[in-house]
């Protein structure tokens, strides 16, 4: 069953973009490790711009959880703000670094 915003009540997808000191810092491994911990699927990788995106999609409390452990990131990291998105969930299991 689909909410009014299109969105499956029992899986959910976010887009986080992640600002501060993010690159270099081992963010991405850390990102992965807790996805894997967590159950969520998608991508994290680097932009040019100096930001770290992950895509995380499952389930709504494990995606949730992510989106607060990106709001800290690894001890190495600062973060100083992050930008969350909602997009329609597609399906994804696994998660991966991709750039």
């Amino acid at each position: 069953m689909n909410d009014a915003a299109g969105e499956d009540t029992a899986r959910m997808r976010r887009i986080v973009r992640v600002r501060g000191r993010v690159q270099g810092v081992g963010f991405r491994m850390d990102a992965a490790s807790t996805a894997q911990r967590l159950g969520v699927g998608g991508t994290v990788r680097n932009l040019l711009d100096g930001t770290v995106e992950a895509d995380i999609e499952g389930p709504r409390d494990a995606v949730e959880s992510m989106i607060e452990h990106l709001r800290q990131g690894p001890t190495s990291a600062r973060v100083d703000g992050i930008d969350v998105r909602r997009e329609a969930a597609r399906g994804a299991v696994s998660f991966r670094i991709t750039g």
